[in-house]
């Protein structure tokens, strides 16, 4: 399946009418910007076939008895490339490319670590890409985890010796801009090298390897001027989780302190980029700093509350000097006087909030986010994990029960893997303390016994899954749900690996979904809208119900259905993007956090908690909080939270 999930363009730059060097003025690395990743990597494959195939092309020039040497393909691994892999697997298999006379060279590896341990950079880039094409394994060139230490420097000095040549460097970045694991700091003519990791790196690496304790403390890197020496260099990133740094890499000056900007200085670089990941860039964040632009009401929006920010002040008081002194000249020519346009932003924006998510019945509905009939509606909330729902929209799916719609929620994954084992034994214990069977020892074994790297137990797995799904019943119980008839776990087999990488999308997990929305025939359908990395959970989890929705477009149900998108724990939607708001009071907001709180494996122990160690509550609050404080500082009425909603149809 490929990942082609993106919000509805809403107006913008008019890049027609617009030079190109004007276009690109702010930026200082050529960047190509795809309106999704399917269409990114297939240029990236385009171009890496394209020189293999011009490489081999050059024999018939070569005397007939001189050996033409292998095009050096230099790679990264990670979840970047993992379309790209996938695609030039797919353009092998279609006879489209031979990758026999291509060697590669592998940019990074754990220390130490053994090639057979699923987390390992070796494993990875062979069971995603290496094993399914026909290179020869003379060819592969990866740095070994297994290495002495005391033999370490003289390894890695030998690696850089070997790199002579590297004809195509592809490569993606860290959050931070690391290139390989060459952290903020390193020197720009680094060789390859072993290198201490960093307590942040670490942290993000923690999830792969089920936690901080047993994440590597180090690990074997090209360097950056290894990286640098390639004759060509083609960075990509996808998703909004790499926003800010690509927007430091390609606008920003270079610096040490994110090591992928010193690619400015590459005399044959580009960039490579989906629009989520392109989001700070000026030409997509403030466009009309750059050129003409299209300004539908929605991007007026938009605007108007960038310019509220900038100047900071509420939208009924901006004035005809802030809009000129800010470079939006363009927008009163087009909309209108500057009271005319404060005036049609406030009302569009006040129109959004509303206390009927479901629709206000027997009301006027021609300036509310949903209709209000039919009443009540099947609502059918579609959560990746057990508790995205509660997390991020919990406060609208109480209210939505408590309207007295027909609410089901569908929980796609089981969340196996997020369960720490202590939590495990804790619940096993409980239930032989009840006198419901002693299975203590027999779970305590399973455990003890786990081999890193390998996946999880298939008994552990169910026991964990139990779990979550006794939590998720417990959460919609406390608000009202019956959790018999209108909660549903879909366990999509994609996610049931055992391990952190989950496997491909497949119609299986397709049709599970298509059932369910056949079965439920839902009016209005909430989903996470995630815009992070394409292979993460939640992505895959929308991109399967966009699939789903797809096949089901001729129903007869789907005439009144719409689709609302909700934001998971860590990021909120713009208020430009905004189409529903649903306020929420103080006791609303404790019902939602105690829904939260019955979700007990995730609370105070969070196995994979990322850089932010922050319980879900907590970061839930502070969001809703936040998105409230927005709105009323640009004059809107003052909530204690508000969750916010995009419509995608």
């Amino acid at each position: 399946m490929n990942n082609k999930y993106k919000l509805p363009k809403d107006g913008g730059l008019v890049k027609e009418s617009a030079p190109r060097d004007i276009v690109h003025r702010y930026e200082r690395i050529p960047t190509k910007v795809f309106e999704s990743e399917y269409y990114g990597v297939n240029y990236v494959a385009d171009l890496i076939c394209r020189l293999v195939r011009q490489h081999g092309d050059n024999a018939s020039a070569r005397d007939i008895y001189e050996e033409l040497p292998p095009f050096v393909l230099g790679l990264t691994t990670g979840r970047t490339p993992l379309g790209l892999y996938r695609e030039l697997v797919k353009r092998y298999k279609e006879g489209k490319v031979s990758f026999r006379n291509v060697a590669v060279y592998s940019l990074d590896e754990f220390y130490p670590i053994s090639k057979d341990e699923q987390q390992s950079r070796n494993y990875r880039i062979h069971d995603d890409f290496l094993k399914h094409i026909d290179i020869l394994p003379e060819n592969i060139h990866i740095p070994s985890g297994t290495v002495p230490e005391s033999e370490i420097s003289e390894y890695c000095a030998e690696y850089e010796k070997s790199i002579r040549k590297i004809d195509l460097m592809i490569i993606g970045m860290g959050e931070q801009g690391q290139i390989g694991f060459n952290e903020p700091g390193s020197y720009v003519k680094s060789p390859t090298r072993l290198v201490e990791l960093s307590h942040h790196t670490r942290k993000i690496q923690a999830a792969q390897f089920f936690g901080l304790d047993n994440t590597p403390k180090m690990a074997i890197t090209m360097g950056l001027g290894t990286v640098m020496r390639a004759d060509r260099v083609v960075l990509m990133a996808w998703g909004e989780d790499k926003a800010d740094v690509v927007q430091q890499v390609v606008e920003g000056d270079v610096t040490d302190m994110v090591p992928a900007s010193h690619l400015q200085e590459h005399r044959s670089i580009e960039v490579v980029i989906d629009e989520n990941a392109a989001e700070k860039l000026t030409r997509e964040s403030t466009p009309w700093l750059v050129g003409p632009c299209n300004w539908t009401p929605k991007f007026v929006r938009k605007a108007v509350v960038w310019l509220c920010e900038k100047v900071n002040k509420p939208i009924l008081k901006l004035t005809y000097q802030d809009y000129l002194e800010n470079s939006l000249g363009e927008l009163l020519e087009k909309c209108g006087t500057y009271d005319k346009i404060n005036i049609r932003v406030f009302n569009d924006l006040q129109h959004t909030i509303t206390g009927w998510p479901g629709g206000k019945p027997n009301a006027d509905d021609s300036t509310r986010p949903a209709p209000s009939l039919p009443y009540p509606k099947r609502v059918l909330i579609f959560s990746p994990h057990p508790d995205d729902d509660v997390i991020s929209m919990g406060g609208t799916f109480i209210r939505l029960v408590e309207q007295e719609h027909d609410v089901h929620v569908a929980y796609q994954t089981s969340g196996n893997v997020a369960v720490h084992d202590d939590v495990v034994l804790q619940n096993i214990d409980t239930a032989k303390e009840l006198g419901l069977g002693n299975i203590y020892n027999e779970i305590n074994e399973c455990i003890t016994t786990k081999h890193r790297g390998e996946p999880e137990p298939r008994r552990l797995l169910d026991i964990k899954g139990s779990i979550r799904r006794a939590e998720a019943r417990a959460a919609v119980r406390s608000f009202g749900l019956n959790p018999d008839t209108n909660a549903h776990f879909l366990n999509m087999p994609f996610y049931e690996t055992g391990g952190i990488k989950k496997g491909e999308l497949t119609d299986a997990d397709i049709d599970i979904i298509v059932n369910l929305l056949r079965e439920v025939r839902p009016h209005q359908i909430y989903a996470a809208g995630d815009l992070a990395d394409p292979h993460g959970t939640h992505r895959t989890c929308m991109e399967a119900l966009l699939q789903a929705l797809e096949r089901t477009q001729d129903d007869d149900w789907r005439e009144e259905c719409h689709l609302w998108l909700y934001r998971g724990a860590w990021m909120e939607w713009n208020l430009g993007l905004v189409d529903m708001a649903v306020p929420l009071s103080p006791s609303e907001m404790l019902k939602k956090r105690h829904a939260i709180y019955r979700h007990l494996s995730q609370k105070d122990i969070v196995p994979f908690p990322g850089s932010d160690t922050r319980e879900f509550w907590q970061r839930a609050e502070e969001r809703t909080q936040n998105t409230a404080k927005l709105y009323d500082k640009l004059g809107m009425a003052e909530y204690q939270a508000i969750e916010v909603f995009v419509k995608m149809f």
